[in-house]
Parts: C-alpha cells; structure tokens; sequence
C-alpha cells in the first residue's frame, strides 16, 4: 500500500497545538484533563516533533532531555486515521537521527501498550527495573 510521505518537524512554530492539546488532553490515559497552561509549558520545555501530510499535522512526538546524556520520550501518538503506515516508525527514525538526540547514553519511555511501536528502534524491558523509582501522581490534573 503507498502512503503519502510524512514530513517531519522540529519547529515550534509548525505545530498545531490546539489538535495537539486536544488530543493529548480529551484522548489519552496519562494526559487527561491537563491543563492548557501545563501543556504550554511542557511543550517550551521540551524537543517536540510533528508529523505532517501535505502541511497538515497527523502525529506529534515530545522529547524531555538535556541534550547531553539522557532523554524521556513521551506524548507519542499518530491520530486514529492516519496509524497502520508507517507514520510513528518513520517519526521514531527522525528523532532518534536527530543531533540533540542521536549522541544521548539513554533513552527511556512509559507505554502500557505499544511496544510494538519502539522495539524496532532498540527499545527493551529495563535491564535493572530495581534500581529505578518514581513519584507518581495520577491525579494532579485534577487538583491544578
């Protein structure tokens, strides 16, 4: 099956936030209900990738990192109609090519379901689960 080719970005102003909000925000498990301005600042401090298709955006990908050894990936999705073309792992690609990203020691991420999805580009269970921790807070969205 041919599919349009994705075009990818690292630039701020190509976003379409309001989709990106909305879909973060009204979509998905470990982004609901959070609050605008908590987006807005995650997104300023943050490496963040689009997806396009004929300028229109279709995927967004968000990278916390220092740009020296570590990074986080996070906020992953490719909307509903557009997922089963190769969007995310052509997405994947380019971050990971990426010079803010490409040199960096680890690399980790949360995902319940797709691991499908980062196996390919190297991901694994982690090697030593017992020596990472979390403070998890499921519902601070709901007290902000």
């Amino acid at each position: 099956m041919q599919t349009a080719e994705l075009t990818i970005s690292d630039r701020g102003s190509d976003l379409d936030r309001d989709m990106v909000y909305a879909f973060l925000s009204q979509e998905t498990a470990w982004a609901q209900r959070m609050p605008r301005e908590t987006f807005e600042r995650a997104i300023a401090g943050s490496l963040c990738f689009g997806g396009y298709l004929d300028g229109k955006q279709i995927a967004f990908a968000r990278v916390i990192t220092d740009q020296a050894t570590f990074a986080y990936l996070c906020d992953v999705f490719v909307l509903p109609a557009y997922r089963g073309n190769g969007y995310a792992s052509a997405l994947m690609k380019h971050i990971f090519a990426s010079p803010s990203v490409a040199g960096l020691r680890r690399i980790v991420l949360v995902t319940t379901d797709a691991h499908h999805v980062y196996a390919p580009h190297g991901f694994t269970a982690l090697a030593n689960p017992e020596r990472y921790m979390e403070l998890h807070r499921p519902d601070v969205y709901k007290t902000v």
